[in-house]
């Protein structure tokens, strides 16, 4: 039932800008599959393009004797030195009509020649950025219904949303188990059947527990997350937005909900519920609260020994900040 989307012949140079790893990703596996209906026999090889020399670069580029087809995926572009840059400047002048090289660059300054030099050879440029608001991933979840042929509420969208967190992966993943499991058409009856407690349990429940102030039902509301497998990374993402959210309804004031949702960048729904607990904090207490946040992005991505006990301390942080008096 997937679309399989746009099936022409990709450009032999293409350019995937970017910092959004998953997107990165798919449009390298769109790139391949194109290739691939119209040459099956097509060879993918991907190299990050620190650990490739130049001369080897060449080598994977230059047309076999029977034509035989592949993409060449350079990994990490804002890696590429000077001599990396010229070797691709030497071949994006007469690209082979077999091959198709593709650059993933995270964008920003840095590896900027190689951008430059790809945008002014004429590759085709497909932008990944990273998706940070609420609305776009949102957005990101309806465009994946779409894609599986589905359609879904916006009441079952918003649910979806909380129940899953921010990891892209996971959105997609669930926007299209549902299309298949619900026929196409998806409610919000459907999304909270389909995830029974995990919208109950999942990095967001822990988060309105700890900023509401609630020690015992925040504790309770992690150890069942962890038990159910939510990833620790989702619950710090959780904590963390829970707490920015509130910094940022209170900076904005009292003010319609829905005249605020396009400054904030924030549905109104959330904009409604942060207002109904901003007043409970001070501005002190938030800096507290959004520096145990930081702290705990660190700790679950490698510089805590024990990511579990972090978070358990992370919650413990924002119940406290938000009881100081």
């Amino acid at each position: 039932m997937s679309r399989t989307g746009d099936s022409t012949p990709p450009a032999p140079l293409q350019l995937i800008v970017g910092e959004e790893e998953f997107l990165a990703e798919r449009a390298v596996s769109d790139l391949v599959r194109r290739v691939r209906e119209h040459d099956s026999e097509v060879e993918l090889r991907r190299f990050r393009t620190s650990e490739v020399i130049p001369d080897e670069l060449a080598g994977h580029l230059s047309p076999s004797l029977f034509a035989e087809g592949r993409v060449i995926v350079l990994t990490h572009a804002q890696d590429a030195t000077k001599d990396m840059v010229a070797a691709v400047a030497r071949y994006a002048k007469d690209p082979a009509e077999s091959i198709v090289l593709v650059a993933q660059h995270a964008g920003g300054a840095k590896g900027k020649a190689l951008l430059d030099l790809m945008r002014k050879s004429g590759a085709h440029v497909t932008t990944c950025a990273r998706i940070t608001r609420a609305d776009e991933r949102s957005d990101f979840v309806h465009a994946e219904v779409r894609r599986h042929g589905g359609s879904i509420t916006p009441g079952a969208l918003a649910v979806l949303v909380e129940a899953v967190g921010s990891d892209l992966r996971e959105l997609a993943a669930a926007a299209g188990q549902l299309v298949a499991d619900t026929g196409g058409k998806i409610d919000e009856a459907g999304v909270r059947r389909y995830h029974r407690g995990r919208a109950e349990s999942s990095g967001f429940a822990v988060a309105d527990a700890a900023v509401a102030g609630d020690r015992r039902g925040a504790l309770e509301a992690l150890r069942w997350a962890l038990v159910l497998g939510v990833p620790h990374v989702l619950i710090a993402d959780a904590l963390a937005d829970s707490v920015r959210t509130l910094a940022k309804v209170g900076s904005a004031g009292r003010g319609d909900p829905n005249r605020l949702a396009g400054e904030l960048g924030m549905p109104p729904w959330k904009i409604r519920k942060a207002q109904g607990l901003v007043r409970q904090w001070r501005p002190e207490q938030l800096a507290v609260a959004i520096a145990a946040t930081a702290r705990v992005n660190a700790d679950v991505k490698g510089v805590a020994a024990d990511p579990g006990y972090a978070l358990e301390r992370a919650v413990l942080a924002v119940v406290g900040a938000r009881g100081a008096r």
